[in-house]
């Protein structure tokens, strides 16, 4: 026997015996807590015992309700003051076998106050954290603005078991002299397909006749609005509707990108490097591949680098990884893809330069054909690039310094193949910058003949074409700097022991 345990009533008490489906005040017990299945009466288990049967008939038990991906939307509050809001985003009943990193892009006419692009993260426990989403209202007209979220879960060991997800959830920007009861009612006409929990209104305190003060639970589930009648039974007045400061919704998410079976690819790696001459070369030019959805510019590191394009100084006897490399933050700048192209963020402590000017920090900007990017503001010649090729699926960098015979960069979106963008700039741009067709397909890179069209994967010991500058041999490495790993290897043969932190490129 146990309490009442109808969600919509927290506070009965009556006791309920085993089976009954509603309690002595008529409040329904839910059904998701199923009853343990009985025992077979002992003659079964006698019976089946001298028949020699090894099972015993046991009532079958219902298995678990699959629960529907859905993002769950609290403190929306319409009549926040100065327009301003932060809306809690939940992730919930989302699939165990997503990654442990879910991406979303964010878009809308609202005054997003901290970018477009955000990350949930699975906790250890296997929910999600939450994440705030802040913009304003200030200044816009009062009616109904969308939301588009999408919601990337991407494995880089997988790329065949990538999901997408989308939904639409929608604000009500209300009149200024609109009042909650009416805010919550046009509200609600516009979720009709939407289950809407306003339970985030805490206690109500409602001033009673006579002087008193009553304290009020109220919760209003399923879209309602709650109401609570104080009037005296020989008044004809006195009622009173409480409409929630804030509330609560969930939405659906719709799965666009479904999983697939993961291609197979001869060498997958998310960075490598295009190598001229033999390893043992005194003098190496490399075009260093990244496919990464942020690829973050940093200061030159062996041992445990914060970035992954990691740049040097060069000076007049070569690369000088002291000095003013030292000038160099540890995350500098971060290259992405954003709705409108490839876009650059200042996240260093030196800053940077965009053709001169200091864009401010964590302020993105669209990168064009031909920007100078110096990195770091304060002192220039620390190390210089150029955009030389802008391409939908990627961006080809050039360094325009002293090391600019050493190596040039290739940043490309993972997973996009440039099969279906604009043909002849896709093929083109890259040539008019010395460099063939790459792009990054099913987990590994790619070389595309822009006259027949073939696509050959790249691994080493597969022919690559020639490139301008960089001589007759070409060997294709599966890490962005091999130079790095050749260094350590060496040590651990010398020492015979390796470094407690070491390269993530050690065990590519």
């Amino acid at each position: 026997m146990s309490r009442c345990r109808n969600p919509d009533h927290p506070h009965c008490t009556v006791w309920v015996m085993p089976g009954e489906a509603a309690c002595a005040h008529g409040h329904a017990q839910p059904d998701a807590v199923a009853a343990k299945p009985a025992l077979p009466p002992s003659f079964d288990v006698i019976g089946a015992l001298r028949a020699g049967r090894t099972a015993v008939p046991v009532a079958p038990v219902a298995g678990p309700v699959l629960q529907r991906p859905q993002l769950h939307v609290s403190g929306f509050d319409p009549r926040a003051a100065g327009g301003r809001q932060a809306i809690k985003l939940d992730l919930r009943g989302m699939p165990m076998d997503c990654a442990a990193e879910v991406r979303m892009l964010v878009r809308s006419s609202l005054r997003l106050r901290d970018g477009d692009r955000f990350v949930f993260h699975r906790t250890s426990r296997g929910d999600w954290r939450p994440v705030f989403l802040e913009f304003s209202s200030r200044g816009l007209e009062h009616g109904q603005y969308r939301i588009e979220i999408e919601l990337h879960s991407r494995h880089p060991e997988h790329p065949g078991a990538s999901r997408t997800w989308t939904c639409s959830p929608v604000i009500l920007v209300p009149r200024p002299d609109a009042g909650l009861g009416e805010i919550h009612q046009t509200f609600l006409a516009t979720h009709k397909n939407v289950r809407v929990v306003a339970d985030d209104a805490g206690i109500a305190r409602v001033q009673a006749p006579g002087g008193g003060r009553v304290d009020i639970d109220v919760t209003a589930r399923d879209g309602s609005i709650a109401s609570v009648d104080l009037r005296d039974p020989r008044e004809s007045s006195g009622k009173l509707d409480l409409a929630m400061s804030t509330i609560a919704w969930d939405e659906d998410l719709i799965e666009i990108d479904v999983p697939r079976a993961a291609p197979k690819h001869p060498c997958p790696a998310a960075s490598a490097c295009l190598v001229q001459a033999e390893p043992d070369s005194s003098s190496q030019r490399h075009l260093r591949l990244f496919a990464l959805d942020e690829c973050v510019l940093g200061r030159f590191e062996e041992i445990a680098p914060e970035a992954d394009l990691l740049l040097a100084h060069h000076g007049e006897h070569g690369e000088d990884r002291g000095g003013l490399t030292r000038r160099l933050s540890g995350r500098h700048a971060v290259i992405r893809q954003g709705r409108h192209g490839f876009e650059i963020e200042d996240v260093s402590r030196y800053g940077l330069l965009l053709d001169g000017v200091w864009p401010g920090k964590h302020t993105p900007v669209l990168l064009r054909l031909g920007m100078r990017i110096a990195l770091t503001a304060s002192i220039r010649g620390v190390a210089e690039l150029e955009v030389t090729a802008l391409l939908p699926h990627g961006v080809v960098l050039h360094r325009i310094d002293a090391g600019a015979r050493a190596e040039c960069f290739m940043v490309l979106a993972p997973e996009r193949d440039p099969a279906h963008e604009i043909g002849r700039q896709a093929s083109i741009a890259p040539r008019a910058a010395g460099l063939p067709l790459l792009f990054h397909r099913d987990g590994g890179f790619w070389q595309r003949d822009p006259a027949t069209g073939h696509d050959t994967p790249l691994a080493p010991g597969v022919a690559v074409e020639r490139l301008r500058g960089f001589g007759q041999q070409l060997r294709f490495v599966a890490q962005a700097y091999p130079e790095i790993a050749a260094n350590e290897r060496a040590r651990v043969l010398r020492t015979g022991e390796r470094r407690r932190v070491q390269p993530a490129w050690l065990d590519a």
